[in-house]
C-alpha cells in the first residue's frame, strides 16, 4: 500500500496520542471526521495498522530478564515446531531466519532460573537440535516507528486536496 502524507500525519498522530479519539485527531490535522475515519479503516483493512492494543511492560507484569533464543531444527518441522512453541507463554514473539538458527525468539523470564526452565521447555519441543541464548542487558533503541514513519512522510506524494489519496 501506498502511504500519502495525510495518512503518514493520521498516523503519526495515533502513534503520539493512541487514546485520543478520530474527531481530535481530525482537529488536530484540519481534516474532517469522516477523512480520518475512512482512512484509517482503510489503513486497518490493508494491514498498515495492525493492531490497537496497548503495549504492555512484561517488566511491569513482572518478567524483567529479556532473552533472545537461536532455536536451531531438524529439517522440514518447521510449521510443525511453531504451532508447539505457541502454547509456550514466556515466548512472547518468533521468527523464521536465515543463517545458523531456524527461529529467533523473544523470551521473558521472571529471574535466570526461570529462564532456564523456559529454554529447557523449548529443547524439550520434538525436532530442536540445539538452542543459542543471549540476555539483553538494557534496551537502547526501543520500538520506533515514529522516525521511519517520517522518513516516509518525507517521501510520500503529497495529495492535491486535503482528503484525495494518491492511491
Amino acid at each position: 500500500m501506498s502511504l500519502d502524507h495525510i495518512d503518514c500525519a493520521i498516523l503519526s498522530e495515533l502513534l503520539q496520542r493512541p487514546r485520543a479519539g478520530v474527531r481530535d485527531y481530525a482537529r488536530t490535522l484540519g481534516l474532517a471526521r469522516g477523512t480520518v475515519q475512512a482512512r484509517l479503516d482503510r489503513m486497518t483493512e490493508q494491514g498498515v495498522i495492525a493492531d490497537y492494543a496497548p503495549q504492555i511492560s512484561h517488566t511491569a507484569l513482572g518478567f524483567p530478564v529479556l532473552a533472545f533464543v537461536h532455536i536451531q531444527l531438524q529439517q522440514g518441522i518447521l510449521e510443525s515446531f511453531s504451532r508447539k512453541l505457541v502454547s509456550l507463554a514466556q515466548v512472547v514473539e518468533a521468527h523464521s531466519m536465515t543463517g545458523d538458527a531456524d527461529v529467533l525468539c523473544r523470551v521473558v523470564a521472571r529471574d535466570n532460573r526461570d529462564l532456564e526452565a523456559v529454554i529447557q521447555a523449548i529443547l524439550n519441543l520434538e525436532g530442536v537440535v540445539r538452542t543459542r541464548s543471549e540476555i539483553a542487558l538494557s534496551e537502547r533503541v526501543p520500538r520506533r516507528d515514529e522516525t521511519l514513519l517520517k522518513q516516509l512522510s518525507k517521501l510520500a506524494p503529497r495529495s492535491a486536496r486535503t482528503g484525495t489519496s494518491t492511491t
